[in-house]
């Protein structure tokens, strides 16, 4: 195969993980899966979490797939793919982990309107701490916040975490 489809494909894969993730958040970790994203939800004690399986269940298609191109004859297609998913759970890391939950210390602040975009919606995704009623379930695209809110509003706000200090309500 040639390199420039390897990487056409490896960069066609990177983007459809945007999907594949979308999927997996909504109806999956938000679904059948929340006994191990639930996890994600609440202040995390420690360096790990429950949750934090998601990326070896995650890394498993990938590895299957770089082995089976580089070792086992099953094209350069599974190579590629397989870096293609390798490459999305790196900028995930990197961006969930370390930018948005700040699980590696450092000083970055979002300046562009993208990051600030992303940040914002992922935070928003986290202002609900039950499985149901939360938004903003894509990774590297997001909607814009105001719209995000809008929708927790139409949703009466059902699981929305009360603001610090604040006394719960009697509603």
């Amino acid at each position: 195969m040639p390199w420039f489809f390897g990487l056409l494909l490896f960069v066609a894969t990177v983007l459809a993980m945007e999907g594949v993730a979308y999927v997996a958040h909504r109806w999956v970790m938000h679904g059948p899966g929340w006994f191990l994203h639930a996890s994600h939800h609440r202040p995390r004690a420690g360096n790990w979490e429950y949750n934090d399986l998601y990326a070896v269940i995650f890394a498993l298609p990938s590895i299957t797939l770089i082995l089976g191109g580089v070792q086992l004859g099953w094209g350069a297609w599974a190579t590629w793919i397989g870096a293609g998913i390798a490459a999305y759970g790196a900028i995930y890391f990197g961006f969930h982990d370390v930018i948005v939950h700040k699980r590696l210390n450092h000083r970055y602040v979002p300046r562009s309107a993208y990051m600030k975009r992303i940040v914002q919606a992922h935070r928003l995704h986290h202002a609900v701490e039950t499985k149901h009623g939360t938004v903003s379930f894509g990774f590297l695209w997001a909607p814009p916040a105001e719209e995000l809110k809008a929708e927790l509003v139409r949703r009466e706000r059902a699981g929305v975490r009360a603001a610090a200090g604040a006394q719960p309500s009697s509603r």
